[in-house]
């Protein structure tokens, strides 16, 4: 291979940057030449495709987003938008491509490989933490400091006031960052998809936590759990007499998916870009590189979109107990 190519697809999160620097800088070690492909699949479908050399990758590592830009492509599900696609890669001379993203990344990275045995490679790209053949996801870590640190400042203020706060966080419909958020934070209950709660038992545990004399009482809800925030709040604010706390909720939403990469996401991105890249060199196509037991491994990306990853149910448990 003389030339690759790399591109960032759907949702953003820290650590996309340190791990595009990775793949430039590692292709370039080896005397291949790297095309930055700006706004995911669409761009590739629009010819936004310019070179990177290693000036174009100084200085990215400590900023969240990613220079490439990202978006998500109806076109690209269609075949003519695939046909173009191809096309693209190989008018600009583009022999493999390296590709961050999430689940609906990796089904467009599997399509070109089985349609036109495109070599790609992918590396897991989603706060949500929800993709398989990885412990963690490029942004996860980065994104629980955001949400631990938000927890922290809101129980400042709902101790104050002797208020209870709902704090919905992202994640789709995995609970991985309400799991591990809400432990980190100590929060008195965690709300999951994956797990039925009813308003009922959210009461019952708010009324627990003013009976036992508690300052506050802060509860994590995943964005996919049922019946959501809102029915939750509007539940627990009709019977405010009776369960003693006030009720306050906060959406943290987007702010999760900014800020500078901590330590172990700029280590984790420029781990899995540089595997990303030796894995296309070395003949390896149709994989995601992922970082299982502190080693990178090599998944299938057929393994990798056959299910969501689910999150270990015994954190949960654990964090039951712990909220007592």
């Amino acid at each position: 291979m003389k030339r690759i190519g790399v591109l960032s697809s759907g949702g953003d999160g820290p650590g996309f940057n340190p791990c595009i620097r990775a793949v430039v800088r590692t292709a370039i070690s080896h005397g291949v030449s790297v095309m930055g492909i700006k706004y995911g699949f669409a761009g590739l479908i629009n010819g936004e495709i310019d070179e990177l050399d290693v000036r174009s990758v100084g200085g990215i590592l400590g900023r969240g987003g990613t220079i490439l830009g990202t978006a998500r492509s109806e076109e690209f599900r269609t075949e003519r938008g695939r046909l173009t696609a191809i096309r693209k890669l190989h008018e600009y001379g583009i022999e493999g491509l390296v590709i961050i993203g999430g689940d609906g990344s990796f089904r467009g990275a599997l399509q070109l490989w089985r349609e036109f045995n495109f070599p790609v490679v992918g590396v897991p790209g989603t706060i949500d933490n929800d993709i398989n053949g990885t412990d963690m996801s490029i942004g996860v870590d980065t994104a629980l400091n955001t949400v631990l640190n938000a927890i922290d400042k809101i129980r400042d203020t709902a101790s104050s006031h002797q208020r209870a706060f709902l704090i919905e966080v992202m994640g789709r419909e995995c609970g991985y960052l309400a799991l591990m958020s809400g432990i980190a934070g100590g929060a008195e209950m965690i709300l999951l998809p994956e797990v039925e709660t009813s308003p009922e038992e959210v009461a019952s545990a708010l009324k627990n936590a003013y009976l036992r004399g508690k300052a506050h009482c802060i509860i994590i809800v995943a964005e996919g759990y049922k019946p959501g925030l809102e029915a939750v709040a509007s539940y627990l604010t009709e019977r405010r007499e009776e369960l003693g706390f006030e009720v306050r909720t906060t959406v943290l939403g987007h702010v999760q998916r900014g800020g500078s990469p901590t330590a172990f996401e700029r280590l984790l991105a420029t781990r899995l870009g540089v595997a990303a890249v030796e894995a296309l060199l070395s003949g390896q196509s149709g994989v995601m590189v992922g970082l299982v037991g502190n080693k990178v491994v090599l998944t299938p990306l057929e393994e990798v979109v056959a299910q969501p990853k689910k999150i270990d149910l015994s954190l949960y448990q654990m964090a039951k107990m712990l909220e007592k």
